[in-house]
């Protein structure tokens, strides 16, 4: 069973005709003796739309302020729209070649491209990239309910602030029970359409957060508790300059999306919607990212964490600060909950495809699909244990498999070509995407390196 070697007639999910059942994505109909989905009615737009919004808006929004912070505000608004327009553009290149090969799965695009080593390639680097961003919204997880430290500051979480410092508030034990009452139940689902309504009520949550936040950030300026924001960087040497580019892989991994461009647009109804799933997505992300960016850095300035959660934590100069505070990060925390199993689908499908290609569907086979999804947990949760900040691990996943999946491979698919469809404009767009991407993530890592 290979991540690339499920094929279909492409139209709509009524009349697409099955030609290889042997795929790890879970196909748009499969015969109800092999699976039992023939029943299932295809996704609806909002609901494609909805589950790629999840796909996007996740830990990565609460870093984007610090973001804005390292380059000043009209740097970093700009850095989150360029972005936002070249995930566009590679999402673009990704659908194109898929509908002209008749693919189903980002590993059968790439392997459509490169052979088998294209289709291990792009799973390696989303499992290291899924694992990565998980583990990053488990950090948080428990920065906003325990606690967390920062430059030798301590910022205390929900609980710890609700009731004192015990060994049931504590890091560790709150983010088990966290992983065994609602990590576990939602990524037991097989399809990432039974996901629909807790993605809604996710981007709801994100909603209410930015929402809140802009509140707070109106009324401190009524009341002129809130200075001018920094507008543009502070440079002073070359080290400073490249330190700018620290940034870059944050903003990566704030539109990494692509591992479930296919898997949606396998359950859509009408895949001829796909381009406009995802600009619908992008415009709505973009638009959360921009306001959280502004009115995060707004509001907290240089003192901006890496993760602005844990700012939510002091008095802000205004009535009910406290019960704001509380309401602001539980929101979000229940935000990054709901996105978890979203994230984790993708990763499960790629584990297997890689690791048992010859092997029979995955949602056929319940053992192995409660063995793998119980290994990537514990995984998750180790390295959620281990890794002190939410800025390293973005800086490892964003600056190396992030880029690759997000712009490399796109990028490289469409240079090559295979079925002549490529414009002198999409080959410079390539060119400029593989050769940003590789600077400022070499750049990144040496900023990294050296600092």
């Amino acid at each position: 069973m290979t991540i690339g070697s499920f094929v279909e007639k492409r139209t709509s999910r009524k009349n697409k005709a099955l030609i290889d059942n042997n795929a790890p994505l879970i196909p748009k109909t499969h015969p109800k003796s092999d699976a039992g989905f023939d029943d299932v009615n295809g996704a609806s737009f909002y609901g494609a739309v909805i589950n790629l919004s999840t796909s996007i808006i996740g830990a990565g929004v609460m870093s984007l302020p610090a973001t804005v912070k390292e380059l000043g505000m009209v740097p970093g608004l700009l850095a989150i729209i360029f972005m936002a327009f070249l995930t566009d553009k590679s999402i673009e290149f990704m659908i194109r070649f898929s509908r002209a090969g008749n693919l189903t799965s980002y590993g059968g695009l790439m392997g459509d491209a490169f052979g088998k080593y294209g289709t291990a390639l792009v799973q390696i680097c989303v499992i290291i990239n899924n694992i990565g961003v998980l583990i990053v919204y488990m950090i948080i997880l428990g920065d906003v309910l325990s606690e967390t430290s920062s430059g030798g500051e301590h910022h205390s979480g929900i609980l710890e602030g609700w009731f004192g410092v015990h060994w049931w508030t504590g890091r560790t034990f709150v983010l088990l029970l966290t992983t065994l009452l609602v990590f576990a139940p939602l990524v037991s689902f097989k399809r990432i359409d039974s996901l629909r309504f807790t993605s809604a009520l996710s981007v709801g949550l994100a909603i209410v957060f930015l929402i809140i936040a802009v509140g707070i950030a109106v009324v401190k300026i009524i009341n002129g508790g809130i200075g001018m924001p920094r507008l543009f960087p502070i440079i002073t040497d070359m080290a400073s300059f490249f330190k700018l580019f620290t940034v870059v892989p944050v903003l990566v991994t704030a539109y990494i999306c692509h591992y479930n461009v296919h898997s949606i647009d396998n359950e859509l109804e009408d895949s001829s919607q796909m381009h406009s799933v995802v600009r619908t997505a992008l415009t709505l992300c973009s638009s959360v990212y921009i306001m959280t960016s502004f009115f995060g850095f707004l509001l907290f300035g240089e003192g901006t964490l890496d993760d602005v959660l844990a700012n939510f934590d002091t008095d802000l100069g205004i009535p009910f600060s406290s019960v704001l505070n509380d309401i602001v990060r539980l929101s979000y925390a229940a935000h990054l909950m709901l996105v978890f199993p979203v994230v984790f689908y993708p990763l499960r499908i790629n584990i297997d495809g890689l690791i048992f290609s010859k092997s029979r569907p995955l949602v056929l086979d319940n053992f192995r699909f409660a063995s793998i999804t119980i290994a990537l947990i514990g995984v998750i949760f180790l390295g959620a244990n281990f890794i002190p900040s939410i800025w390293d691990a973005f800086q490892f996943t964003g600056a190396t498999v992030a880029v690759c999946v997000g712009f490399i491979f796109p990028a490289s698919i469409t240079l090559r070509d295979r079925y002549n469809i490529v414009t002198k404009q999409d080959k410079i767009m390539s060119v400029i995407m593989i050769v940003l991407a590789v600077f400022s993530s070499v750049v990144a890592i040496y900023s990294d390196a050296f600092a």
